[in-house]
């Protein structure tokens, strides 16, 4: 039987989790360890300044979970690491609220779990949903549990090239409104980021990053595409990040002739008093 380790960054009692463990029980033994909170937009981390604690937790419906008081990276790493007594066959991350798109990988907690398994040895797959900003009321999240189940059964079967995970993002629609799976690259996500400057009662400013939410371009091929014409987005992911069409232009800069002056240039304003 295949051991499946679900993890996710919304925190361990989040409905988006809970329907993916029961989509995942079909197809082998669940085993649950995610972050105790809600962790969004934590991107990739290795809490190494301090010890992590888990505790063990009972989901809606029962099941047995266990949360750690790190990053959702950081508990790839525990169960990897051996916190359980078992290897895993692979390790499905979210269901998030939310998609992950463009870059939004390299903040998205769902995503750095599954790329923290990969580093690990084991297949990484994270999924996401795509809901619309300002959703009030329950979200069905059974179309991206069986997306995900989907796309799982096709890594059982044809296995990840080394250093690669999967990234699945599906669109908020009904099961039988989606129109099917692409293959894609990553998309444009536009940021409307804003910082906003306040001052404590105390005097002392502080900061909130904010602002709209993103939007993307939707291009044909690519991930924010796909959602927008009612498709699964199915994006692989690399672990090497080597800019590669940059490595020609570097080798032509100035590299290995006389050492070049790094020291600052003096401050003609500046005197010395001796």
């Amino acid at each position: 039987m295949r051991n499946i380790l679900v993890t996710n960054d919304d925190g361990v009692l989040a409905p988006g989790l809970l329907a993916l463990v029961q989509e995942m029980r079909q197809l082998g033994k669940v085993t649950i360890l995610a972050p105790d909170r809600n962790w969004s937009g934590g991107g990739h981390v290795k809490t190494l300044d301090r010890a992590l604690r888990v505790r063990e937790f009972h989901l809606e419906d029962g099941t047995q979970a266990f949360g750690g008081d790190g990053a959702p990276s950081d508990c790839v790493a525990l169960a990897t690491l051996g916190y359980f007594k078992e290897k895993f066959d692979l390790v499905v991350s979210g269901i998030n609220v939310g998609a992950n798109l463009g870059h939004d990988v390299t903040y998205s907690g769902t995503v750095t779990a599954a790329m923290e398994a990969v580093i690990a040895g084991v297949p990484g797959i994270a999924v996401s949903l795509e809901v619309p900003e300002g959703q009030v009321g329950p979200i069905d999240f059974h179309p991206a549990a069986q997306a995900a189940r989907i796309a799982v059964e096709n890594v059982i079967a044809h296995g990840l090239p080394a250093e690669t995970l999967l990234n699945v993002n599906v669109p908020f629609l009904k099961a039988e409104e989606i129109h099917g799976f692409r293959i894609t690259r990553q998309g444009l996500r536009v940021y409307h980021s804003r910082l906003d400057e306040r001052v404590d009662p105390r005097g002392r400013p502080y900061y909130w990053i904010g602002g709209d939410a993103p939007t993307g371009v939707s291009e044909s091929g690519t991930d924010v595409g796909a959602l927008a014409a009612g498709f699964v987005s199915i994006t692989p992911l690399q672990l090497d990040l080597t800019a590669y069409r940059a490595i020609s232009d570097l080798n032509t800069w100035n590299w290995n002739s006389q050492p070049v002056d790094l020291s600052l240039p003096a401050n003609p304003a500046v005197t010395v008093e001796k």
